[in-house]
């Protein structure tokens, strides 16, 4: 337990706290989602798929507001506090609950919008594939 005090004091007045609570969020769940990737089980990757877009999420929106946070006192040890119950196995795991009451609703009203949108980006991604082939073919027969 002196470790998990000893990380807190760290994220609280540490310089590489950024550092330090992204790791929290993504080398533990990274594991994970390989340990679940590799068994049988299709729930544990239900689980991991689920925390990764919530994760996502949070990254999007803290990347345009964790500026501003970051000056609020003990922001970087509520940001790993809030991403241990994202990833933690109780039953008000943080991911379950963020994913049902916001990120799934606001899908839902949005749905037809961000099929749209997604198919547009799709057609762009197949060009710059086939671009990238082209590109690489003609590295090749140029060596």
């Amino acid at each position: 337990n002196f470790g998990l005090v000893l990380v807190g004091f760290y994220l609280v007045f540490g310089h590489l706290a950024q550092l330090t609570s992204n790791l929290v969020g993504f080398l533990y769940p990274a594991y994970c989602s390989i340990r679940a990737l590799e068994s049988s089980s299709k729930a544990d990757d239900t689980r991991w798929l689920t925390y990764w877009v919530v994760f996502a999420a949070f990254t999007l929106l803290d990347t345009f507001s964790g500026f501003l946070l970051s000056w609020i006192p003990f922001y970087w040890l509520a940001k790993v506090v809030f991403l241990v119950w994202c990833f933690s196995s109780s039953e008000l795991n943080g991911s379950d609950v963020i994913y049902r009451q916001v990120i799934l609703p606001f899908f839902k009203k949005h749905e037809k919008k961000i099929d749209s949108a997604m198919h547009r980006v799709d057609k762009v991604m197949n060009k710059v594939s086939i671009e990238t082939d082209r590109m690489t073919e003609t590295v090749r027969t140029d060596l």
